[in-house]
């Protein structure tokens, strides 16, 4: 009973998170740009500057996390800071025009010094909360409600800043606060949350020698180490794009906010659409295996974008990258989890995200580097060749891995271990 009540409240923990996020976040490129008038290097660092923020913030956050007596309660401290430092940037347009992209960048990147310890004390709660086994039917669940609802205000969001001059900040600061409502009913949901009594959480780990902190000890573990490797590299290749795809979209297709919001919408439909597929396969083919799937639709999209600036062509684009950004999602999230040793999980997370943070810094960096040395046709596909690599190396694990298994099934019906019928 309490674990339905709990997946329930996830659910709509994620549902109000959505709403927060999404009336704003997918459209802070062309704030950034249409009213603050923000440079090619300033947009690579509201890409790049948080993830190092974030890093700076799992360095402590995996220790203050394992001395805490609530998860919980730790979770929804953070979330509400960073919501409180999101709601700061209602005042950047304010500022002299010198300033204010400057002052954008760095709100941006400071806020994720809690959100980092928001998303790590999230994954962790749910982690205690959600049994393995049930996992993969709930995250699809909730990914699937979050994708609904994303897709909702998206164009919703598109459709009401259309209404205004592009130049407008009135319309941004109408979205500021009402992000800031649907965030305290987010903390509201988080808070509703029922988890095991600290006492219990704290006998379970009792026998763990090491203190959940940042060690090479992790890299100890083979399928940790393997699962790694490969969502490095991938995660590399697929965040060196992410300044590429605004500025290319915003300055060389030269999309408005409806055409953003479009974008989004049928990228988030068709994840809608494919989030069962991907769920009912990975439990008959693996994590792995459909991870090389996944990552293999995702590194086609910039070599695919940049074949037109047709509006309409870039909207059929996004609704493919949809399929794939679904699988990536689910199952990076969900290799994570298994490959992680249960008792020592907040541990492994808070270094898959440290490294992820290193990741994030750095690839919008080179991406727009790319950008500013060479043409955005040869930045798209050096962005597509890296995210190939990426997933290669899944395919290569997900083939060791079969061969292992075979190799296991050879010798349980080696005959000298079969008993024969008299």
């Amino acid at each position: 009973m309490k674990l339905n009540k709990n997946e329930k409240l996830s659910i709509y923990n994620g549902i109000a998170s959505t709403v927060s996020t999404n009336a704003v976040n997918g459209y802070i490129p062309l704030f950034a740009i249409g009213v603050l008038g923000a440079s090619n290097t300033q947009m690579g660092l509201i890409t790049s500057l948080p993830s190092i923020i974030g890093m700076l913030a799992l360095i402590p956050g995996a220790m203050w996390l394992n001395r805490v007596k609530s998860k919980k309660k730790f979770a929804v401290a953070s979330t509400l800071s960073t919501r409180l430092l999101f709601m700061l940037i209602l005042f950047v347009p304010f500022l002299s025009p010198q300033y204010a992209p400057w002052a954008l960048v760095g709100l941006i990147a400071l806020l994720n010094f809690p959100g980092a310890l928001s998303g790590l004390s999230w994954q962790s709660m749910i982690g205690d909360l959600v049994p393995e086994e049930r996992r993969g039917g709930f995250f699809s669940s909730r990914n699937r409600w979050t994708t609904i609802t994303a897709m909702i205000v998206t164009f919703t969001t598109g459709f009401f800043l259309e209404q205004f001059n592009e130049n407008s900040v009135f319309p941004y600061q109408i979205l500021f606060i009402a992000g800031f409502g649907f965030a305290l009913m987010e903390v509201y949901y988080l808070i509703k949350h029922k988890e095991e009594p600290a006492e219990h959480a704290a006998s379970e780990e009792k026998e763990v020698v090491e203190k959940k902190k940042f060690s090479l000890e992790v890299f100890k573990h083979k399928p940790y180490v393997a699962f790694i490797i490969c969502a490095m590299l991938f995660n590399f290749g697929a965040q060196m794009g992410w300044s590429i795809f605004s500025i290319y979209q915003i300055r060389e297709a030269h999309a408005t906010a409806l055409w953003f919001s479009m974008f989004s919408v049928t990228n988030q439909l068709s994840q809608i659409v494919s989030i069962k597929w991907w769920a009912k396969y990975a439990d008959k083919y693996g994590n792995t295996m459909l991870l090389f799937v996944a990552a293999a639709g995702m590194a086609t999209a910039p070599a695919l974008m940049i074949v037109s600036t047709n509006l309409y062509y870039i909207t059929f684009i996004n609704l493919w990258i949809g399929i794939f950004v679904a699988g990536t999602n689910l199952l990076l999230f969900n290799q994570l989890l298994n490959s992680s040793p249960q008792k020592q999980l907040t541990t492994y997370i808070a270094n898959y995200n440290f490294l992820l943070a290193i990741i994030g810094f750095l690839a919008p960096q080179f991406g727009v580097l790319l950008l500013n040395q060479i043409r955005m046709q040869s930045a798209m596909l050096s962005t597509s060749l890296v995210r190939m690599m990426g997933a290669l190396a899944f395919l290569f694990v997900a083939l060791k891995m079969l061969a292992r298994q075979r190799t296991r099934s050879g010798d349980s019906h080696n005959p000298k271990n079969v008993e024969l019928a008299p």
